[in-house]
């Protein structure tokens, strides 16, 4: 199992409030390099990333910036849009909200051409939203899991973090089942994860899926804000 100091490399330190100043993405790019290291990203909202690009100069931190968030509509003009122009402005990775209520209603088809079309729009590292607290049953995360991954996501992920519930174990247990029966991607907790102690819970999950060794940025995040001051302090 990590230790806290070494978590921190899995964390996408993430603030989208949208009402986000100047100084509060400086801050937040300068909280991203740690004396334990460097986070694996800086996650915010596509009209920030330009600003967090160059607040965070050569530290190799990437930027992840959000699509179709937090909504999840069935619009994939407004994805794919919202895609390219985060890449354009210097985004290394996007994280798209999918379709949820759309998928749930049993419009599946129309749920995975907005990912689709969003993979295709995206030459970076793709994070897909799944909102899995409000798609609740286990048979329908791990649906919207396998479809995503299939469809070409390299991640797949719990939740927006605006709705509860949010990150759960059980829904993270079901996903990370779908990474593995898939046989690559990675996945991503986010939403309410902001202590040490609940950090270490999802990766006993996937040490008991995929050994010790999988749990790497390439392989799994932490979607968070507060968790960080917390593995910072548990050093």
């Amino acid at each position: 199992m990590l230790e806290p100091r070494e978590m921190v490399a899995l964390v996408d330190l993430t603030s989208l409030t949208g009402e986000e100043t100047d100084a509060e993405i400086a801050a937040l790019c300068a909280q991203a390099q740690t004396p334990a290291g460097p986070v694996a990203a800086v996650c915010v909202y596509g009209r920030y990333v330009e600003r967090a690009v160059a607040e965070l100069g050569g530290s190799g931190i990437p930027v992840a910036a959000v699509a179709n968030f937090p909504e999840g509509d069935l619009d994939a003009d407004r994805a794919v849009l919202e895609t390219e122009q985060a890449v354009q402005a210097g985004a290394r990775e996007i994280d798209v909200v999918l379709p949820w209520r759309a998928f749930a209603e049993g419009d599946r088809a129309g749920a995975m051409a907005v990912v689709e079309a969003t993979r295709e729009a995206c030459p970076v590292l793709l994070k897909v939203i799944l909102e899995s607290g409000l798609l609740r049953e286990p048979e329908l995360i791990g649906a919207a899991a396998r479809d995503s991954l299939a469809v070409g996501a390299d991640f797949v992920k719990t939740s927006t973090g605006k709705v509860q519930p949010a990150a759960t174990l059980p829904a993270a247990a079901v996903m990370l089942e779908a990474v593995r029966d898939h046989g690559l991607g990675g996945f991503k907790a986010s939403g309410g994860i902001r202590t040490a102690e609940e950090a270490a819970e999802y990766l006993e999950l996937a040490e008991a899926l995929f050994g010790p060794e999988w749990a790497t940025p390439r392989t799994f995040r932490f979607g968070a804000s507060s968790l960080l001051a917390d593995l910072l302090r548990e050093r």
